[in-house]
């Protein structure tokens, strides 16, 4: 079930109970999310964790960026029983679009999405001038990198950026220090 970004939050203002969860990484969390959301990492996420944080709400939202994620989300807890689960339809970007508020945190100088561009651009152009130079097996760089942006597309699943995600220099601070993760 999707629910549009206006009536997630014509609900909360109404009293309505709504457990808001956020799938996306720390990172992109820490650099804007929808007040009381809850971290809850794709690559980390818990049915019992979301059941915990749902309980006692009359409904529990799955947040992303645009909307991938959170459907990849709603069938993995679907699946693990979980019920009252709704997407919010075209995520962050769609409620900002609707010029709703959102918390804003530090502004990294080079948002994930940015980072895995670059890391591809360099590893498929690197590789393309070694197959031009050296060896012709080189190629085989930029096909990688093709499939995987290929898969990356369609499944909204992106092995790079989670990668990227854990990297020292995308690590959040929240309360208590360093950490992988702000998840409960």
């Amino acid at each position: 079930m999707k629910i549009q970004a206006r009536q997630v939050r014509q609900d909360l203002q109404s009293g309505k109970r709504v457990a808001l969860i956020d799938v996306r990484t720390p990172v992109e969390h820490e650099e804007m999310h929808i007040a009381g959301s809850r971290l809850m990492p794709l690559d980390k996420l818990d049915a019992a964790a979301v059941k915990a944080a749902a309980a006692g709400n009359e409904s529990c939202v799955l947040i992303c960026r645009s909307g991938r994620r959170a459907e990849q989300a709603y069938e993995k807890l679907r699946a693990a029983g979980c019920g009252n689960l709704a997407i919010l339809e075209g995520g962050v970007t769609d409620w900002e679009s609707a010029g709703l508020p959102l918390e804003r945190g530090t502004r990294r100088n080079l948002p994930l999405m940015r980072q895995v561009q670059l890391v591809i651009g360099v590893l498929a152009l690197t590789g393309s001038i070694l197959a031009l130079t050296v060896h012709k097996n080189f190629a085989l760089i930029p096909a990688f990198l093709g499939a995987g942006l290929t898969m990356a597309g369609s499944t909204g699943w992106c092995g790079l950026a989670i990668l990227l995600s854990k990297m020292p220099w995308n690590k959040v601070q929240c309360a208590g220090g360093n950490v992988k993760s702000c998840s409960i």
